[in-house]
């Protein structure tokens, strides 16, 4: 993604070009940071709030203080006029800091990658990899960190073997979550999603899925499901902030019918932000 602006705490706007984090700090030694990214719609970022709580609770699973919200939101005022009336993606990143701290805060506003809305148009092809169910606290169940080196690795995995994306199983075959969105698919008119409870990210795209499927006529079920039951569905998608609403149409080269509640879904999502924006 081109990265339009960069806010520091402390600093405020600088230079995309300028260094702005230490070599000792631990998000670069250690991996110690959270970071929350999020959509932007004509100049006004989608659910803000709900991204900044998150954060702080990343923040504080990994060990790190709260962030200071109102700091952070004062950093997305100075980026935001960089992105004008067009959409952009609009990224917090914390971080620890040298040992001794103090940890730094940034936000960086950047384009929307361009080929989101082609794969969107075509439905992105998917395959299962084997994922860790987080079950216990160190494994960091629903955080979200930027040590993302084995959700790199495994969409790298994904376009070696010709897919767009991967979605995570564990050992049992139990659908998890793809490596930076939640996964849903469809039975008649109920749309099954992963719980919570197997140690994924509640989505912040999720949480307002789940509400905007009951406006348009959809139940919801939240469970373990196995991976076959999301092979044999009668359409399945993807859901996150950059990426909104994506269908799927093939999942382990096993070809997945595209279905209306993908596209009923994104089109009430996009209404959902131009809502919100006033």
């Amino acid at each position: 993604m081109t990265l339009l602006a960069l806010a520091v705490g402390g600093r405020g706007l600088v230079s995309p070009e300028q260094p702005v984090v230490r070599a000792d700090d631990e998000a670069l030694l250690r991996g110690r940071a959270a970071f929350e990214t999020l959509r932007v719609y004509g100049g006004r970022p989608f659910r803000l709030d709900a991204h900044l709580e998150r954060l702080e609770s990343s923040a504080l699973a990994i060990g790190l203080p709260a962030p200071d919200r109102d700091e952070l939101a004062e950093l997305a005022a100075l980026v935001l006029p960089q992105a004008g009336e067009d959409d952009a993606v609009l990224r917090f990143v914390w971080t620890a800091g040298p040992v001794e701290g103090p940890p730094a805060g940034l936000a960086l506003l950047s384009e929307v990658p361009g080929w989101i809305d082609v794969v969107r148009a075509r439905g992105a092809r998917a395959v299962s990899l084997l994922g860790v169910r987080a079950a216990v606290p160190w494994l960091l169940p629903g955080v979200k960190s930027t040590s993302y080196a084995v959700n790199m690795a495994a969409e790298a995995e994904a376009k070696r073997r010709g897919a767009d994306e991967a979605v995570f199983v564990d050992a049992a075959g139990i659908v998890l979550e793809g490596t930076v969105t939640n996964v849903w698919w469809r039975r008649g008119r109920t749309l099954c999603t992963p719980a919570l409870g197997l140690g994924i990210l509640a989505g912040v795209t999720r949480a307002a899925l789940l509400e905007l499927a009951e406006q348009e006529g959809y139940a919801v079920a939240e469970d373990a499901y196995p991976v076959d039951e999301m092979s044999e569905a009668e359409e399945a998608f993807t859901s996150s902030s950059v990426r909104e609403v994506m269908p799927l149409v093939e999942l382990d080269g096993r070809p997945l019918s595209r279905g209306p509640a993908a596209d009923t879904l994104q089109a009430a999502l996009r209404a959902a932000a131009a809502k919100e924006g006033g």
